[in-house]
């Protein structure tokens, strides 16, 4: 039964917000226990307007990927053209332009010499996919046992079942699958900050476990420089040349997991560029379309390409069927024009010395652990996890949008936010912690 469009009226919205409650699963949350959901009405720059009037400056940009803002008139008006065009044509057999188009894009972009592009569906998939690839490039060489992955604690790299697999045994989320998950191998995660003096013992962890098991390891995935939803952590650039390094003496392949950190979010285009290093598998996805689409990409070199090709089965097992969607593909190539056409490293700067400012008078809260920033990525950690249901109230009851998770509250805000509002945002997300803090200190 159709329930028809939204309207501004306080009944209306209790109704949807009724069903929502009923018959919506949202990521992450219990049915019979189901976290508060805002209902959005329409969203603009860096702003969501809910159905009850109020706006909210976003922090998130949506898990990460709306790096232009909402609505952007050039992304807008590129996948309405599109549309008019040709919204969709299978991939097996046929291609388009906005593909075409697509993969000379980022094969112009990305690290030297990944010049090889498959595209799916999200980042979870993308990371099956190169995983998937790596198993491959040995099976199709007649070597058995290599297929086996190193990883580094502290990461994650997806929900998908093997993506699972690689994530943080304890912080990835995904705890209750051990003993059904393949197991692998996790180094100690770096404990060298970004901007410390490089330590010769961080990479010892790493160094062993591949002189002990690189017989039956295909690959090492990681995500460069910054971990994600696994910790949010910002490592030093030694420890990915060390890791590169090591992979080419042990004959490794090295996947880069650049889903979170790809299209300029760490103040580098991509995070291996702050390591001067090229992967043999890249993944993307999140920014990839500025957020109007979902859309994922792999990059292999041209040696994981042939490998894969002239051995069994001679052809790569993978085929979505929304694999290289016009939609997508095409407003994915003005995401990366706009960006490229803007003064982008300085813009990433400002917003880098607005979080510094804005976060530094969370460091000296007690129950604040520790308080980190890298690019346009603002972390608060805190000593214990925050109560979900209670810190998403108190943020938008200060006009923002900011979604923790476990211990950490932390803003990756749209490229496009203003110094008045990155200020806002900041300010909130202090009084906030400050507030919940306080709160926790009562009981």
């Amino acid at each position: 039964m159709s329930m028809g469009m939204p309207n501004s009226s306080v009944t209306d919205a209790a109704r949807l917000l009724q069903f929502d409650r009923e018959h919506i699963w949202h990521p992450y949350t219990s049915i019979d226990n189901p976290l508060e959901v805002f209902l959005v009405e329409s969203a603009d720059g860096v702003r969501l307007r809910l159905q009850d009037g109020r706006e909210l400056i976003d922090g998130m940009a949506s898990w990460w990927s709306v790096i232009h803002g909402y609505n952007n008139p050039e992304l807008t008006r590129t996948i309405r053209e599109q549309a008019g065009r040709l919204s969709h044509v299978m991939f097996g057999g046929l291609t388009h332009l906005p593909a075409i188009e697509l993969a000379k894009a980022l094969i112009d972009i990305v690290p030297k010499g990944l010049n090889r592009v498959f595209f799916c569906d999200s980042g979870s998939v993308a990371v099956e996919v190169a995983m998937k690839m790596a198993i491959q490039y040995f099976f199709a060489q007649g070597v058995t046992g290599r297929n086996k992955f190193l990883t580094i604690r502290s990461g994650y790299h997806g929900d998908t079942f093997h993506a699972m697999s690689v994530c943080d045994p304890t912080t990835g989320m995904h705890q209750i699958y051990q003993g059904v998950l393949p197991q692998y191998f996790f180094a100690d995660a770096p404990s060298c900050r970004f901007s410390d003096e490089w330590r010769e013992d961080d990479i010892f962890s790493f160094r062993q476990l591949l002189t002990q098991q690189h017989r039956s390891i295909c690959a090492v995935i990681l995500e460069p420089i910054v971990q994600g939803a696994g910790g949010m952590r910002f490592y030093h650039p030694e420890y990915l040349r060390r890791v590169r390094q090591l992979c080419d003496e042990f004959s490794v392949l090295l996947i880069a997991d650049e889903i979170a950190t790809g299209f300029g979010r760490s103040g580098r285009l991509f995070g291996c560029d702050h390591a001067g290093i090229s992967p043999d598998i890249l993944c993307l996805g999140k920014a990839l379309t500025g957020g109007y689409m979902t859309l994922a990409a792999v990059l292999a070199t041209q040696e994981v390409g042939r490998v894969i090709s002239r051995g069994e089965p001679g052809v790569f097992m993978h085929g979505p069927t929304f694999m290289g969607n016009p939609l997508a593909c095409s407003v994915a190539v003005r995401s990366i024009q706009l960006l490229l056409d803007s003064n982008w490293q300085e813009n990433i700067a400002r917003i880098e010395s607005g979080l510094q400012r804005g976060l530094e008078p969370c460091r000296n809260l007690p129950g604040v652990h520790d308080v980190r920033v890298l690019g346009a990525i603002g972390v608060v950690e805190l000593v214990r996890p925050v109560k979900m249901a209670r810190i998403q109230r108190l943020f938008v009851d200060n006009g923002v949008w900011i979604r923790p998770f476990g211990r950490l509250v932390y803003v990756m805000p749209p490229y496009v936010i203003g110094d008045e509002d990155l200020a806002t945002l900041t300010q909130a997300l202090c009084r906030v912690v400050e507030m919940e803090l306080s709160h926790e200190q009562q009981l």
